[in-house]
């Protein structure tokens, strides 16, 4: 009997600084962009780029401090990131460097800036 493919999900976790790298590697080797999102997780913010390649999903997991915290946008590698990037702007208040198509925080229109971002109020929802 073979191996279900669908059922195969890996989680690797990496250093801000190697997304980049990373994120090209997965690219080259046929991967492509399934999601991204972000989550508080104690004075952190934790981000999960998911990708897929036949029916097997390869996820990255990183962290960046509540406070201040800024990434390199993947948007030149996969251009479709630039939603979930604004997305993740507005609502944790990530700052993503070299964003395609920056929204300026102006992606959704929210009550409260970055209502999920643990350092500035958010988080409680």
């Amino acid at each position: 009997m073979s191996e279900r493919k669908d059922l195969i999900q890996e989680i690797v976790s990496i250093d801000a600084g190697a997304l980049l790298g990373t994120v090209q590697d997965l690219k080259t080797a046929g991967y492509r962009l399934g999601q991204a999102c972000a989550t508080p997780v104690g004075d952190d913010i934790e981000v999960l780029y998911s990708f897929e390649k036949d029916f097997a999903l390869h996820n990255v997991k990183l962290s960046v401090g509540a406070t201040a915290p800024e990434l390199q946008s993947i948007t030149a590698i996969y251009p479709y990131a630039f939603i979930y990037e604004n997305e993740m702007h507005d609502l944790f208040g990530i700052t993503f460097k070299n964003l395609s198509l920056d929204y300026g925080g102006k992606f959704f229109k929210v009550a409260k800036s970055t209502p999920w971002n643990p350092k500035f109020g958010g988080g409680e929802n």
